[in-house]
């Protein structure tokens, strides 16, 4: 790829940063960041906001969520976030989908521009897994999701996939399936903190976790990391 693209689509993802930091931020009052009844009425104004059109909002939380992954974002921070706008179960529907699409187009991105890059950086440490995805593309692409992506940070999870040159759709269903168990478990602790700070007068750690919006989508959590830890060793380990 030449140096004028990787410097325009850097700009392009350090803007998008940038203003959405500053969105947040400028609606921010810095000086009642410990005062809890703060944190009350920004929830009053979000289920306001959310409520009075809820499918622009997640018209434009889905193609906020789909660029923020194309230009290589976290996805926990976005899988919270739609719990605690939408609710657990919505919130849930419209991560997977929107992230999954973000994924896609990165995925195409990565093999057209970066083919070369990413096969030179992580072809090796990988090759023993590559006859593996040849012979059941799905089977082990849909594991690799469902375990996590193995403990990859994200990004990477979405650009690892290149050198096994996994079919699209393959991707995507892989992807759109994997990613059910996870993506409920954080959009149900998102919607269980709005929840929390709704109900409750102040704030208390102790409380928030062991309410059960919170303390059982951990416990489903850690049965989750367990279950990763599984599949990793059956299907991804030597």
């Amino acid at each position: 790829m030449s140096k004028n693209i990787k410097i325009t689509l850097g700009s392009v993802y350090l803007i998008i940063l940038i203003a959405f930091l500053y969105f947040i931020f400028s609606k921010f009052d810095i000086s009642r960041i410990d005062d809890f009844s703060y944190y009350k009425t920004i929830q009053l104004n979000i289920d306001e906001i959310i409520g009075n059109n809820l499918i622009l909002n997640l018209i434009l939380f889905s193609l906020f969520s789909i660029i923020w992954v194309v230009l290589c974002g976290f996805g926990t921070p976005l899988l919270l976030l739609s719990g605690i706008l939408f609710g657990k179960w919505i919130g849930t529907l419209i991560s997977i989908f929107s992230i999954t699409i973000g994924a896609l187009c990165l995925y195409m991105i990565a093999n057209y521009f970066f083919l070369d890059l990413i096969e030179q950086i992580l072809k090796d440490k990988f090759s023993k897994f590559i006859e593996r995805f040849k012979d059941k593309e799905f089977y082990y692409f849909f594991a690799y999701r469902l375990s996590g992506g193995l403990g990859i940070p994200f990004f990477l999870q979405n650009l690892l996939p290149v050198i096994f040159k996994i079919k699209n759709i393959n991707y995507f269903f892989g992807s759109l399936l994997g990613f059910i168990p996870h993506f409920f478990i954080w959009n149900a602790m998102g919607a269980g903190i709005n929840k929390f700070v709704q109900e409750s007068d102040e704030f208390n750690l102790l409380h928030l976790i062991l309410s059960k919006e919170i303390y059982v989508p951990l416990l489903i959590f850690i049965f989750l990391i367990l279950l990763s830890l599984f599949i990793k060793k059956k299907f991804f380990n030597d």
